[in-house]
Formats: structure tokens, C-alpha cells, sequence
């Protein structure tokens, strides 16, 4: 791992200009479909850009990791709620691609309140030929009509289309965190703070709650969801994470509403370090299954942690991400910066797991020896085929040359959202508005 992890190369960075980006191009989304030959990112803008891999060649075969825009769209706009009285934004919250059964792609978007399913395909092809209309598509006079054409199929510039096939909205009160597709490739689930909904991809008007923990009396409420996700091999089993630090695992075999949940995970808070900030620092942000459904992950906002499905009562193991940070908790809660939300990720194999931090750092782990390293995803050290040097942050006492003080960290800087190529080390990493492609060193 400190070979493969040392020595990642910068492959590709996708930059808007720093200097001209508004709030709308803030990406707010990433993820790899289930093959990595396409990568999807959401904007704050409603925008969703997919990026295409490509193809090797034989005089360039280092080039076979780049990733070139292959389609831009406009997946969500502003709407006003005249009910409420309520904006609702535009912004990507999460992007899920469907397994590829043809020659198009499917992915689900959603904002906070509408999820859409989007076809991406391609023509390269046109029909002439028409009987009824002209070349410019006029409509011809029957009378000059004196013999039958056989349209024909003519080439064509390749157009990539984005088209909404259906959109799935009216379902979410509150504001929508998570979109996760079951692994019967039919059905799906959107979670919002209070609720999850489980949707058939075919259906647009009708979904069926399966989780519901709004109180009576909304002052009673202590906690919200924060995330849900699908087990990969069991279509009958999810698991949701809370603001209060557990997750639970439900089975709707066992019943149509599941509010009481199969398994509950939980580590117990140790008294010493009990602090005003404890409630807040302990809530979970991300929650995803290793590939392989034994294991599941969380991230709260100084730890991950990797728990184990047949052990309920303490985490496997538990990673400090940004453990410097303890000591600045009191100024990270009045910039709001303790409500920021990381996002976690395995890589194919389950051996590595991955999770941003601020000043644009992002931090690795391997689980099997235990190393970690923390590197940096920015404009000065993005060099094509640049390598990516490990930072170091210095706590306390003397400073060396290449480390950082945590007194000079830019909290403005952070890297939220993440994404692991399927099977190879290709990382894709969003920082503000730029993504940086990151893979192993090319010989």
C-alpha cells in the first residue's frame, strides 16, 4: 500500500477557471458507474456532467486513464414550494448510476425534493428521405408527391442525449440526503431527514414508506436520518445512519414498515470525553456497505469507522481522520464548519478506504497494515502526471520544513465528496469546484 499509495500520479484534473466560479459551480456530488468507464458529478447548479475514460491506443497507452467530458446537462432548476412559502434549490444532492443493460446509460439525480431517472445515449446516425416532408422538414405538397421514398439511415456527427425518463416527485417533506438502488436492479430508495420511500423504477406516482421516524409532536423529535443505503447482495436488507451516531439494519421481510430495526450499531461514548460537542462530532455523515456486504462504514466528523455486520456492540476498527481538530471545535462550530458533511468510500478490493478533510487534504487507509497517508488535491501541485507528495500536519512544538501548522489550515478548503473507481486505483476527488483524477503511477 505505502508503494501503491506513495507514488499515485495526478492523471487529469477537470478545472472551471477558480477566479470566475460562482456558488452554482460548487460540485456537490461524484460517482464512478458500475463499469468506471463514466464518472458523474452534480453542481450546486442543477448541472450533472458526465465524464467518459479513454480508450487505450497503442502509441499512448498511459493516456488510457483520461477522462474527457462526454455529456453536460441541466438535470434540476429552481422551483418555489406555494405552499410552504420555500425555495427549493436546484443543487445535485446525489448522483446513482444503474448497472447498463443496453447501448445507453441510466443514472438517478435528485435535488431535495424530486428524483430524476436520466437516459444518456448516443446517435451518429440521421433519417432522410422522407415521403411527407422536404430536406429542411417542411411539410411537402401531397400533390408534388409522384413516388415512394424509402427513408435511409445517413452518418452523422456524434450527438450524446440526455433525456428525463421519468421523475419521481410529491413523496419527500423534508429535504432528501440519499438515493440508493437495490440490487434487483427494479427498485430504489430515496431518505430524507425523517422518512424513506421505496420507489419501482417504472412508477412515478405511487411509493410505499418503509421508514418513518417523525414523532407526534415534532418537539419530541432527537434525531434525524442521515444517510441510507441498499446492501449490494441482499435487496431485502438496507441500513440508515442517524445524527446520534447509530445505524441501524433493517430487513423488509420481516415487515412492511420498518421501524423496528434487525441490528442496531452503536459504540458506547466514553464519559472522559464528554464535551458540548459531543452530539454534534458524533453524528454520521456517510454511511456505505463494503462491496462485499460483510462490513459497513461510517463517518462522523473526526473518525471512520468499519464495523462489522455479526458485531453490533463496538466498531472493527476506527481511523482519526483530522484528530488535530479536537482542539479547534470551538471555533469550527461559530463558522458552522462542524456541520460539514464527509462523504467515505472503499476502494474495489475493501482494503482501502478513503475520506476528504479540510485545506483540500484527503486521507487513505489500509486496512491491512495499517498505514495512512494524507495527500492534497490542488491547483499548484496538479501537474499532469505530477506525484503527489503526503502531507504531514504539525499539532504542536517545532514545525518541520514540509509540514503544515494546524493554525494555517484553510477551512474554506474542504473536500466532501469522494469516489473509487470499481477495480482500479482511480480516485475522483471534489474540491469546490474543481475535480482532480487521480491514478496509480504509469510507468
Amino acid at each position: 500500500m505505502d508503494e501503491e499509495i506513495d507514488t499515485r500520479k495526478i492523471n487529469n484534473s477537470f478545472l472551471r477557471d477558480h477566479n470566475y466560479a460562482t456558488e452554482a459551480d460548487i460540485i456537490s456530488t461524484v460517482e464512478f458507474n458500475p463499469t468506471g468507464e463514466l464518472l458523474a458529478t452534480g453542481d450546486k447548479g442543477g448541472r450533472v456532467v458526465v465524464f467518459q475514460r479513454e480508450q487505450e491506443s497503442k502509441n499512448q497507452p498511459h493516456r488510457r486513464g483520461e477522462y474527457n467530458v462526454y455529456s453536460t446537462f441541466q438535470s434540476h432548476e429552481p422551483e418555489f414550494d406555494y405552499l410552504k412559502s420555500l425555495e427549493i434549490e436546484e443543487k445535485i444532492n446525489k448522483i446513482r448510476w444503474l448497472p447498463q443493460q443496453n447501448a445507453a446509460y441510466f443514472l438517478l439525480s435528485t435535488n431535495d425534493k424530486t428524483v430524476k431517472l436520466w437516459k444518456i445515449s448516443e446517435r451518429d446516425k440521421r433519417p432522410e428521405g422522407y415521403n411527407l416532408k422536404d430536406e429542411e422538414g417542411r411539410i411537402r405538397d401531397p400533390a408534388t408527391i409522384t413516388a415512394l421514398r424509402v427513408p435511409v439511415l445517413q452518418p452523422m456527427d456524434l450527438m450524446v442525449e440526455a433525456t428525463p425518463r421519468r421523475v419521481f416527485s410529491n413523496a419527500h417533506t423534508y429535504h432528501i440526503n440519499s438515493i440508493s438502488v437495490s440490487n434487483d436492479y427494479e427498485t430504489y430508495m430515496s431518505t430524507d431527514d425523517l422518512r424513506i420511500n421505496l420507489w419501482n423504477l417504472e412508477i412515478t406516482n405511487q411509493s410505499f414508506n418503509i421508514v418513518d421516524i417523525k414523532p407526534a409532536n415534532m418537539e419530541e423529535l432527537t434525531e434525524v436520518i442521515t444517510a441510507a443505503e441498499f446492501h449490494p447482495n441482499q435487496c431485502n436488507t438496507f441500513i440508515y445512519s442517524s445524527s446520534k451516531g447509530s445505524i441501524r439494519l433493517c430487513d423488509m421481510r420481516a415487515s412492511a414498515l420498518c421501524d423496528n430495526h434487525s441490528k442496531f450499531f452503536e459504540e458506547p461514548e466514553d464519559p472522559s470525553n464528554r464535551s458540548f460537542f459531543s452530539e454534534i462530532i458524533s453524528s454520521i455523515s456517510d454511511v456505505k456497505f463494503s462491496h462485499s456486504g460483510r462490513y459497513l462504514m461510517t463517518r462522523d466528523y473526526l473518525t471512520v469507522k468499519v464495523w462489522d455486520l455479526n458485531m453490533e456492540s463496538k466498531p472493527l476498527e476506527t481511523y482519526q481522520v483530522h484528530d488535530y481538530l479536537r482542539s479547534k471545535l470551538c471555533s469550527l462550530y461559530e463558522n458552522d464548519c462542524i456541520f460539514d458533511k464527509f462523504e467515505c468510500v472503499w476502494n474495489g478490493s475493501d482494503s482501502v478506504i478513503m475520506t476528504g478533510s479540510y485545506n483540500n487534504f484527503f486521507r487513505m487507509f489500509d486496512r491491512n497494515t495499517k498505514r495512512d497517508v494524507t495527500l492534497e488535491a490542488s491547483r499548484e501541485n496538479s501537474k499532469p502526471r505530477a506525484i503527489l507528495k503526503p502531507r504531514k500536519v504539525c499539532v504542536g512544538g517545532k514545525r518541520r520544513k514540509d509540514e503544515i501548522s494546524v493554525d494555517s489550515l484553510d477551512f474554506s478548503k474542504k473536500i466532501l465528496h469522494t469516489a473509487w473507481h470499481p477495480s482500479e486505483n482511480i480516485i475522483a476527488v471534489a474540491a469546490t469546484n474543481n475535480l482532480y483524477i487521480f491514478q496509480d503511477k504509469v510507468n
